[in-house]
């Protein structure tokens, strides 16, 4: 029986991921904040998921995790690490507080650092153990690519993603470890439903107020019209389950609009795009 990890497990791509796996036959570990959420995924799935009790941020707690999985695969490797938990901060680069932005790029970027090295030895970097080399699925965003007005906070961390993980592809090619990165665009999950309750009233007398709202209103209608979180769990299986993965996989409701035409798109084009549907553009177009 092959064992996954999966951080970031109580709602959402996570939640969803971890349906996927125990359907697909493998047994999963995933990662909660809250006992409540613990004993509610237990419930539902039963036997092949065991709740591991840990914050990404908490180096010490990790740890303690990987232990308990060690324990759990009795010399055995472990086949995934997916590394799912994040939260999105918003806000103007001129206004954010540096507090904020450190608070993203710690769950974000360090939570990811601090899983990988905890569980690489389970994944194959620890020569004793016995089974397949592991994979590690890292979870990006659409932007992760591209970086959208006062989304600069958790485009920064899913760039900082996407980097880390070319980076540790290259050095494990030492182990035999691959490393996976999905960027997704709009999921339906809790992530954009929290758009309503981003704080714009505190940019209140800012000159970004408008522009905020109108971005949350647009977070949430794109939430709503985004792919079910069990497409991305699907795409965690097939990967896993693939002898020679792409190193990274796009998910989008519309490949045309949401990938194909801002890549190709040149730069300032899609300045003005944005600009004029948020309300940024100046008098003069510019």
């Amino acid at each position: 029986m092959a064992h996954v990890v999966v951080t970031g497990a109580s709602t959402g791509i996570g939640q969803a991921t971890v349906r996927q796996l125990i359907g697909a036959g493998y047994e999963v570990f995933g990662s909660v904040r809250r006992q409540e959420d613990a004993d509610r995924l237990k419930a539902e799935f039963g036997a092949a998921f065991t709740p591991l009790l840990f914050d990404v941020t908490d180096r010490p707690a990790v740890d303690q995790a990987a232990q308990e999985v060690r324990a759990r695969l009795t010399g055995k490797t472990l086949a995934g690490l997916v590394n799912n938990a994040g939260v999105a901060v918003v806000g103007p680069v001129l206004e954010i507080a540096p507090d904020e932005m450190r608070h993203q790029i710690e769950i974000n970027v360090i939570g990811v650092l601090n899983t990988i090295q905890a569980f690489a030895p389970l994944l194959g970097t620890e020569p004793d153990l016995e089974g397949p080399k592991g994979k590690i699925i890292n979870m990006s965003s659409v932007a992760g690519k591209r970086a959208m007005p006062f989304m600069a906070p958790y485009s920064v961390s899913k760039f900082s993603v996407e980097a880390l993980s070319d980076s540790l592809r290259r050095e494990l090619l030492l182990f035999g470890i691959d490393v996976i990165v999905i960027g997704p665009g709009a999921i339906k999950t809790p992530i954009w439903d929290k758009a309503e309750e981003i704080d714009v009233e505190a940019y209140a007398g800012s000159p970004f107020y408008e522009a905020l709202v109108k971005l949350r209103d647009n977070m949430l209608v794109m939430g709503r019209k985004g792919l079910p979180p069990e497409k991305v769990g699907d795409l965690v299986v097939t990967i896993l389950q693939k002898d020679h993965p792409k190193t990274r996989y796009p998910i989008v409701p519309n490949y045309v609009a949401d990938l194909l035409a801002p890549k190709f798109m040149p730069a300032r084009m899609l300045d003005k795009i944005v600009g004029k549907a948020l309300g940024l553009l100046r008098e003069n177009g510019r």
